[in-house]
């Protein structure tokens, strides 16, 4: 199954994912570097802690008690051992507190700019994605960048730091432990990051790419639930999920004892480790060249660098899985749209209200991406200001296109087209599609509440226009019977409400809107014949002085269009009034007017 053509999918590398680090790190790095420090600080003092433990152990073993200011020596060597500790301790917190502060503020920055990023996708990338995938990614890219951060400087930082001083500590103070140690930390970390790097990643890689795909699989089936159980399709459901399910376990599984057998791996060389330390100080104990304080001084060194070092293996592990899961929220960092505003993008300059916008295309050609045939060549028509056009023709003529064209949700090929004169390429997407007022078919509303909704095309709009718009779409009578009002939450696209009444809820949102070019997709295909009627004429209203474009799949709604554009294959291959196209009764309009009216053959639209 597959969630998305892999044309849509960036390969993503680790120098892009470094790239994408370092660009978030940049952010806010005042904070972060304080915790750095002193985290170093912290970590710093911990080499000096066996030292003190040593001499401790020492002066306690040799000295006699009785004699004067024994009691004095040992609690001086006490007091460096316990600042030692509350060094640490102290530092470690406070570079925990500005290194929350640092991340929280990375974070949220991620989460915001993929969240953004995507929004600005082209339509063509999200028709080929699934949302629920899509959320995934980001919300998973998100967390798993954050395991990133503190694996790096929470993880990595603090063990170099121990892995160098304790070394150094110990060729200084038991030479032989010490040039043992050496090679051994060395051999730990190569062949950690080789296993994790060939063999681990890999693998959650797989297993990071089967857990968007189960995401995806519950949100696609969760979004239809309504089809589902209307075809009892729950035992269906049940295993396609069951089956994607069942290979993400597998992958997991599959990873998970990768990385228990890569730590047996680890864990045998430390072994190696400990026994080669504390045997080589035994020994040297024995000869006479050791001290108890040599002794203890290696056995704190190993169980502190054994500690750290059976971090990094764990923290390679969790920095191998960080990296897989956040490739895809990278990916989005990374790629280019395909819609992009030109460099120097001006605003679109539309008329004063009540006069509409001028459309023009000018020889347009386009396919889409997966298209094996062009929709439009050298298409051109001119649309005035103010006029209400009607496109007409079978499934796949190219009327839906044409709207889409006009919004820019796709770049042509070649050609332009123009509003007012200014060719859309040049001017913002933004000033663009706000100047564009749209009712779909299929209206798809926030699950926020009916004024939210309603003002959507008019964030600032008081209560009073929120209910004027209502009033206007017909649709405030059963808003206010309910029981909070415009205060409703629809439910997730409207699901709590009826066709009929997302539809009337939509055409308010538009009358808000208030945009010189309105696009109508059957705006009125939802409703009752008694509905139809009034929001007829409420519509009617609102088409007044704007240029209005309607895709027209009764053509009984249409009679009045001051012209009617009739699409096939790609071409106008007729326009005229509703009237003067009936009168040839070899036009391809009349053919399909006869086709709706004696209801002979469905599937125009």
């Amino acid at each position: 199954m597959n969630t998305y053509a892999e044309d849509y999918i960036p390969k993503v590398t680790r120098r892009d994912i470094g790239r994408f680090a370092r660009h978030y790190w940049s952010r806010g790095w005042g904070h972060g570097l304080l915790a750095v420090l002193l985290l170093g600080l912290s970590v710093g003092v911990d080499i000096f802690y066996p030292v003190f433990s040593g001499q401790l152990v020492d002066k306690v073993s040799t000295l006699d008690p009785a004699e004067d200011g024994v009691l004095s020596i040992v609690l001086w060597s006490f007091a460096c051992l316990m600042s030692v500790q509350i060094i640490h301790s102290w530092s470690w917190a406070v570079a925990m507190w500005f290194w929350d502060k640092f991340v929280a503020r990375v974070l949220h920055d991620v989460l915001t700019d993929a969240t953004a990023k995507v929004q600005r996708f082209s339509t063509d990338w999200h028709v080929n994605s699934f949302a629920g995938a899509t959320v995934r990614k980001i919300t998973r890219g998100m967390w798993s960048f954050d395991i990133f951060s503190n694996t790096i400087f929470m993880g990595f930082f603090p063990s170099v730091i121990i892995g160098i001083g304790m070394v150094i500590m110990l060729i200084i103070q038991v030479p032989v432990v010490g040039w043992f140690a050496l090679p051994m930390v060395v051999l730990f970390v190569i062949v950690t990051v080789t296993l994790a790097i060939k063999i681990g990643m890999p693998k959650f890689r797989k297993s990071a790419e089967q857990d968007t795909l189960v995401g995806a699989t519950l949100a696609d089936t969760m979004t239809a639930i309504s089809t589902v159980k209307s075809f009892a399709g729950e035992s269906r459901e049940d295993l396609n999920f069951g089956a994607v399910a069942k290979e993400w376990h597998r992958r997991v599984i599959d990873a998970w004892l990768t990385h228990v057998a890569i730590d047996f791996v680890r864990t045998n060389i430390r072994i190696v480790m400990m026994a080669g330390m504390l045997g080589l100080v035994i020994w040297l104990w024995y000869k006479g060249e050791a001290t108890p304080g040599d002794v203890t001084l290696s056995i704190t060194a190993f169980f502190i660098i054994g500690g750290y070092l059976r971090d990094i293996g764990r923290h390679t592990t969790e920095l191998m899985k960080a990296s897989s899961e956040i490739a895809d929220v990278v990916g989005f960092w990374k790629r280019e749209d395909d819609i992009l505003d030109a460099p120097n993008a001006t605003i679109l300059s539309v008329p004063e209200k009540g006069k509409g916008a001028e459309i023009t295309f000018d020889r347009v050609s386009f396919r889409y991406q997966e298209g094996d045939r062009p929709i439009y060549q050298s298409l051109s028509v001119e649309i005035r200001a103010g006029e209400k056009i009607a496109l007409v023709g079978a499934s796949g003529s190219g009327k839906s296109t044409f709207v889409k064209l006009i919004q820019r949700l796709y770049d042509i090929q070649s050609g332009e087209i123009r509003i007012e004169g200014q060719n859309i390429a040049q001017v913002t997407q933004e000033s663009l599609r706000s100047s564009i007022a749209l009712v779909p078919q299929d209206p798809v509303l926030f699950h926020r509440s009916l004024a939210e909704n309603i003002a959507y095309g008019k964030i600032n709009a008081s209560i009073d226009e929120i209910r004027g718009a209502a009033r206007e779409a017909y649709a405030a009578e059963f808003i206010e019977g309910l029981t909070q009002g415009y205060l409703t939450l629809v439910g997730e696209r409207g699901v709590k409400l009826s066709g009929g009444e997302r539809q009337r809820v939509a055409i308010a949102r538009a009358l808000l809107a208030d945009c010189p070019v309105l696009i109508l997709d059957e705006a009125t295909s939802s409703l009752d014949s008694v509905s139809e009627h009034y929001i007829q004429k409420a519509l009617e209203r609102l088409m007044i002085g704007r240029t209005t474009i309607t895709i027209a799949h009764r053509l009984a709604t249409i009679q009045k269009a001051d012209r009617i554009l009739v699409f096939e294959s790609g071409q106008i291959v007729e326009q005229g009034t509703h009237e003067g196209l009936l009168k040839n009764p070899d036009s391809v309009y009349r053919r399909l007017y006869d086709i709706q009216a004696l209801d002979l053959r469905p599937g125009y639209s």
